[in-house]
């Protein structure tokens, strides 16, 4: 793992850093996906996704059914974004819901495909505010940073846009995957390119008040599987 000179973590209580870090992905358990999926897997297919054009008749068919395909406790976390535009994240409780953390990152859909060339990747919001009076997903302005670089501020949705919106309700039935989804129009494909997703589930680890990560789940075995972390953090 890079030295991480310019991230957050640092500034954290070693009580609660050393809860988020503790659980490493390759600890999880078993994640209901076919057989031979591992998350690592899922972060490789979406490096692949530039050469990929399929999986978008599969998107529309598991979005229309109507029966829970997930019954777990996991959360939900999603990663998408056009092409030639900026990487958005979204956090769901439950897929079938909406989510309960939106936000566009300061990051181009390149910047993250040059991230995931790491076998570690660790991505972490801090959020500067003055009172811990709100939970802490529910801060609106985030510095972000990804493996220890700074990539700027970002603020997160009071509402979805329509991308936003569409997105999450054509993955409704995805529980894990890489794919592109239909846009909304062509003219937006045309522009910034095709809207690409990567969905997995993470296991919330609370370290404080000020403190949460989501651990990327592998399922049992997955032992070459790359690790992927979200860590949200307030500092006073």
């Amino acid at each position: 793992m890079p030295s991480i000179h310019s991230s957050p973590f640092h500034q954290m209580e070693t009580s609660s850093f050393s809860s988020l870090l503790q659980h490493t992905t390759n600890q999880e358990k078993r994640s209901k996906t076919p057989r031979g999926i591992t998350a690592g897997g899922i972060l490789k297919m979406f490096k692949l996704l530039p050469m990929l054009t399929s999986g978008c008749k599969m998107v529309t068919l598991l979005a229309r059914q109507r029966k829970n395909l997930l019954t777990d406790n996991a959360t939900t976390g999603t990663l998408f974004g056009h092409r030639r535009g900026r990487v958005s994240l979204a956090i769901q409780e439950d897929p079938h819901r909406p989510p309960i953390f939106v936000i566009e990152l300061p990051m181009s859909s390149s910047a993250f495909q040059k991230e995931l060339a790491s076998d570690i990747v660790r991505l972490s919001l801090e959020s500067e505010t003055k009172t811990s009076k709100k939970k802490v997903l529910e801060e609106f302005v985030w510095g972000v940073y990804c493996n220890g670089r700074k990539y700027g501020y970002s603020i997160r949705r009071k509402q979805m846009t329509d991308d936003e919106f569409h997105v999450m309700q054509s993955l409704r039935g995805v529980s894990m995957g890489t794919g592109v989804i239909p846009g909304l129009s062509e003219k937006d494909t045309t522009i910034d390119g095709e809207l690409t997703y990567m969905r997995a589930r993470f296991e919330k680890v609370v370290g404080s008040k000020d403190s949460e990560a989501y651990h990327m789940i592998n399922p049992e075995g997955a032992e070459d599987g790359q690790e992927l972390s979200i860590f949200f953090v307030r500092v006073h």
